[in-house]
């Protein structure tokens, strides 16, 4: 059982790019988004508390989440964002942790949107931040999703600030396409190695 990493960055900043980096070193890598959605399908704890909370409607007939459904629901509503990410994310980040148990390598990787937001970062020995000029974050996702300037600002403006994530990250990877990307992880990677055997 090794070192807990977390990994994270607002939108369009390349976080799963660069977690893809880490990965193709041999580093056990676990995408918290990705393990959300499959819980919220697989987990019969998950499925009852979003039925009890969302209606019967929130699963389709073929016993998958109905997401556009849950979406628009959540997507203006604070409370009902507030109620769903209450439900999900303690099952996340304890399926995370019991995961990271499981490895045999010096570390593992968690990569998260809302590693800081939900709390999970306390559960982890260091947290990356990924950063990147919020004008080049705009113009990344605008080609990612084929949105507007405007939506990606609006989704922006609902993440936590960036200054405010830099004050709680260990380390941060700088993704400006100025600045060379594979000498920031190898280094972090380095350091991640030694800090196990020192433990």
């Amino acid at each position: 059982m090794g070192l807990k990493i977390g990994i994270t960055g607002g939108i369009g900043s390349g976080k799963s790019y660069i977690g893809r980096i880490f990965k193709a070193l041999g580093v056990p890598f676990y995408d918290a988004d990705a393990e959300a959605k499959k819980l919220m399908n697989d987990s019969p704890m998950i499925r009852e508390a979003l039925i009890e909370a969302f209606g019967q409607e929130v699963y389709e007939e073929d016993n998958n989440l109905n997401r556009s459904y849950l979406s628009a629901l959540v997507f203006k509503d604070k409370e009902k964002l507030a109620l769903l990410n209450s439900i999900v994310h303690p099952a996340v980040i304890q399926h995370a942790v019991d995961w990271a148990d499981q490895q045999h390598y010096p570390y593992s990787l968690k990569e998260a949107a809302l590693l800081f937001e939900s709390g999970s970062f306390r559960n982890l020995d260091f947290t990356i931040l990924v950063t990147a000029p919020e004008s080049l974050r705009i113009q990344r996702v605008m080609q990612r999703d084929g949105v507007g300037a405007e939506e990606v600002q609006a989704r922006i403006s609902k993440q936590m600030s960036e200054d405010e994530k830099v004050k709680l990250a260990d380390f941060v990877i700088i993704n400006d396409d100025y600045t060379a990307l594979l000498p920031q992880v190898l280094d972090l990677h380095h350091q991640f190695l030694k800090e196990d055997q020192c433990q």
